[in-house]
């Protein structure tokens, strides 16, 4: 071997790792400049209670309409119209003097009838009065006898009394109106509104898409007995008290394709009213490891598909087809498309195409709410 050959060798192999290592700097230095910048969400799993937004309509407890059980004159309204009243209170007085009389006279009758039967149960023990003439004697007594409770009744009846404690309306009717037994239209209507009815709607096939979720173990229900809601007036503001669903209707509504909810709500301050429109959040169920993605990562492309960005483990980007359930707040919930830990884009997605290269950041843009829920 030619030493010195060997020896120029050895001096030019520095030089040429020197070289190399300055295009492999300069190389890199051109790669990350050619990267884009972009902010990230990375997907965690979260237990989440699913509620759902329905709109509804409350309705009184427990509605009375007061009509008078006997015929008259009315002389007294006793009460002040929407104020609150108790049940047995008297609302309305009648002109008595017709029943008073009649119930003196059966008061007579009945005196008069209870008599004859005795006397002639002395009469039949000494056998001067037939078994018969005995018997007659003694159902004129017993007709007597109801007579006078019939009397006593209609008395009662000249007072017409609350048969609920509620908040009552305006009077249908003034002083001096004439009454009838059995009239059509109700002198006043008591409303019992604590506790209060709100009356919401649901479509069958989300009823039955939950009971599917509910049996495959996708869902877990939210409560032992009754599910939770909660109200939101028609103004947007919230009612601060919860209530809970109590009833399901047994039929579908042939027009809409829905089934009627009924919750119950407690309404110490009167603060519902019948026939208000509300929204009311049932919650429906928990699922244990939900995945929420931000709305900002997701985007919908020409099939109608929702799309997301994922950065893979060497900071290329690829695009990903996902199904999505429904919002939450302002995420959507995604049962297929990524997994925990894979970082999702937020930021900087007008500028990113397929496999490109991307400095990732976390995202400044992303901040959840899921206090409001939705289909």
């Amino acid at each position: 071997m030619d030493i010195s050959f060997s020896r120029s060798a050895l001096r030019v192999l520095p030089l040429s790792a020197l070289l190399l290592a300055g295009c492999n700097a300069a190389d890199q230095e051109e790669t990350q400049a050619q990267a884009l910048t972009v902010g990230y969400y990375e997907i965690t799993e979260t237990p989440l209670t699913l509620t759902t937004d329905l709109p509804g309509r409350t309705s009184a407890y427990r509605v009375a309409q007061v009509r008078p059980q006997v015929a008259g004159i009315l002389e007294k309204r006793l009460f002040t119209e929407g104020s609150e009243v108790k049940q047995g209170q008297q609302l309305y007085q009648i002109d008595p003097r017709t029943y008073l009389a009649q119930q003196a006279r059966a008061e007579a009758n009945l005196r008069s009838a209870h008599n004859l039967a005795e006397r002639y149960e002395r009469l039949l023990n000494a056998s001067a009065v037939s078994q018969q003439e005995h018997d007659d004697a003694v159902a004129a007594w017993k007709q007597a006898e109801a007579d006078k409770r019939m009397a006593d009744i209609n008395v009662q009846y000249t007072k017409v009394l609350s048969p609920i404690t509620g908040r009552i309306g305006r009077s249908n009717v003034t002083e001096g109106a004439l009454l009838t037994d059995g009239q059509s239209e109700p002198m006043a209507t008591v409303n019992q509104l604590d506790p209060i009815y709100v009356d919401v709607t649901q479509p069958i096939t989300r009823i039955l898409a939950l009971k599917r979720a509910l049996k495959a173990g996708e869902l877990k229900a939210s409560g032992v007995d009754q599910a939770e809601v909660s109200l939101t007036l028609d103004d947007g503001s919230a009612y601060p008290l919860s209530g809970t669903l109590k009833f399901s209707e047994v039929s579908v509504d042939q027009g809409t394709g829905s089934v009627t909810l009924r919750a119950v709500f407690p309404n110490p301050e009167r603060a519902l009213l019948p026939g208000m429109f509300v929204h009311a959040q049932v919650k429906e169920g928990v699922r244990e490891n939900a995945i929420l993605v931000p709305q900002q990562a997701i985007v919908r492309d020409s099939r109608g598909v929702a799309t997301a960005w994922v950065i893979t483990p060497d900071n290329h980007v690829e695009q990903r087809d996902l199904e999505t359930v429904r919002t939450v707040g302002n995420t959507w919930l995604v049962t297929t498309g990524v997994k925990p830990g894979e970082r999702v884009i937020t930021e900087g997605l007008q500028f990113v195409r397929g496999d490109s290269l991307v400095d990732a950041q976390p995202a400044s843009n992303v901040h959840l709410n899921l206090a409001l829920t939705a289909n």
